[in-house]
């Protein structure tokens, strides 16, 4: 990392305002200071031209970070969102600024037949799909174990868990040797989190999806890895922790802060190039030593 890019991190660390948004997902526009998406040193070299990916989750935060690099690597790029407008759109434009066309997908990742309407409309509007990346996700605060309804117990597993299967299975029709599926998972799933334990609880089985589906496509030549972040500045922080606890998130990781999204999309890079070729059942940890240090 370049010196002027980790003192810029250490600067928003500090300068961070407390805040809180009321909704989920949050929204990028209302972040104070942005999230980091790319480096502006960092130079794309065609490690994934002329490829197509769909993102889930897109939008904003790590999403938008993979679609960008993805783009400044040479490929055009679908984005499954919820309803983040404002998010997708601008996402879109970064997208095009790279001479990289992207195409925009609003619906809820919870329901199956959506999830087969964005492949299906990502493969009609580019004619073929390479590259999965299933990251939408959403997480809810709870002190208590006792505080977490059935309800969003289900809710959680449906849009963090079951769309992964859902839009894996409805992408093997157009995956075939060459192609890489990537699972964002989370370091909750490594070290338990007293406090989205529902939340965690789907991390752990996208850890073991993602190992066990590498297993089920081996023989096709399709590489399935996973990404599990640590503390990463993104709107998912607002709008689920209480303001002062958005204030001093992150600086419990080794590294002393919380880690952008520049710092994750090229862990999606790698996996999803030939760099990862000898890669599968794998999962990178950009976390800032935040796992050791707990």
């Amino acid at each position: 990392m370049a010196e002027n890019d980790r003192e810029k991190y250490e600067k928003q660390q500090r300068e961070r305002p407390k805040q809180h948004q009321e909704r989920q997902p949050g929204r990028e526009d209302e972040m104070i200071p942005p999230p980091v998406y790319i480096r502006e040193d960092y130079r794309g070299s065609g490690k994934l031209r002329n490829r197509v990916a769909l993102v889930t989750g897109g939008d904003s935060g790590i999403g938008r970070s993979v679609a960008v690099h993805f783009a400044r690597e040479g490929a055009d790029v679908a984005i499954a969102y919820l309803e983040e407008q404002g998010d997708a759109e601008e996402t879109r434009e970064l997208v095009e600024k790279e001479s990289r066309t992207c195409l925009l997908l609003s619906g809820d990742v919870g329901r199956e037949a959506f999830c087969r309407e964005a492949v299906g409309a990502t493969v009609d509007r580019f004619g073929r799909l390479d590259l999965l990346v299933n990251h939408a996700g959403e997480q809810h605060v709870r002190s208590e174990f006792r505080r977490i309804s059935s309800e969003q117990m289900e809710k959680t597993f449906r849009t963090n868990f079951f769309a992964y299967f859902y839009t894996v299975k409805a992408a093997l029709e157009h995956l075939g040797e060459g192609s890489a599926i990537i699972n964002t998972t989370s370091i909750t799933a490594y070290r338990g989190s007293d406090h989205l334990v529902d939340y965690s609880a789907t991390k752990g089985a996208i850890v073991a999806f993602t190992r066990s589906l590498a297993k089920a496509l081996a023989p096709a030549g399709i590489r399935v890895n996973g990404v599990a972040p640590g503390p990463i500045w993104t709107p998912l922080i607002p709008a689920s922790f209480p303001a002062e606890a958005v204030e001093t998130f992150g600086k419990s990781t080794l590294m002393g802060r919380a880690g952008q999204p520049a710092e994750v999309g090229p862990c999606y890079v790698f996996l999803a190039s030939e760099d990862a070729s000898y890669m599968t059942g794998q999962v990178l940890h950009p976390n800032g030593g935040d796992f050791i240090s707990t």
